[in-house]
């Protein structure tokens, strides 16, 4: 029988050597001064908040109806290309805007062509 123990205790070496030469277990000795901060200070708490309150800068878009009798509206997959088209916005333009697209809706519904009118106003960077 050939005794295998030296070659076992070798690999176990090699093992080992290669996980002290590893950059993650190697003891590095650091300049106090130029340590990242880890934890907040009040200071960055109280940055944090007060972007936290500040009201959104995007509206989201709006969602689309369509009337389903007398004084009666139910919630649309999307806009419709005619209303998209009255409203003066491309498929391009919606996409962008994040605006839902229906093609097999058929004809234009007066509000939401108005309410496409003013989200595409507020929606513009000014100059």
């Amino acid at each position: 029988m050939i005794s295998r123990a030296p070659v076992v205790q070798q690999m176990v070496d090699k093992h080992e050597m290669n996980l002290l030469a590893a950059p993650c277990i190697q003891a590095v000795e650091e300049d106090v001064s130029k340590r990242t901060m880890t934890t907040w200070h009040k200071r960055d708490w109280q940055q944090y908040y007060e972007l936290a309150r500040r009201p959104w800068q995007r509206h989201r878009p709006p969602r689309p109806v369509y009337p389903t009798g007398l004084n009666r509206v139910l919630p649309a997959q999307g806009f419709s290309l005619s209303e998209l088209d009255d409203a003066g916005v491309d498929l391009d333009l919606a996409e962008r805007l994040g605006l839902p697209v229906d093609a097999g809706r058929i004809g234009a519904y007066g509000p939401n062509v108005t309410v496409l009118r003013d989200f595409v106003r507020s929606s513009r960077q000014p100059l």
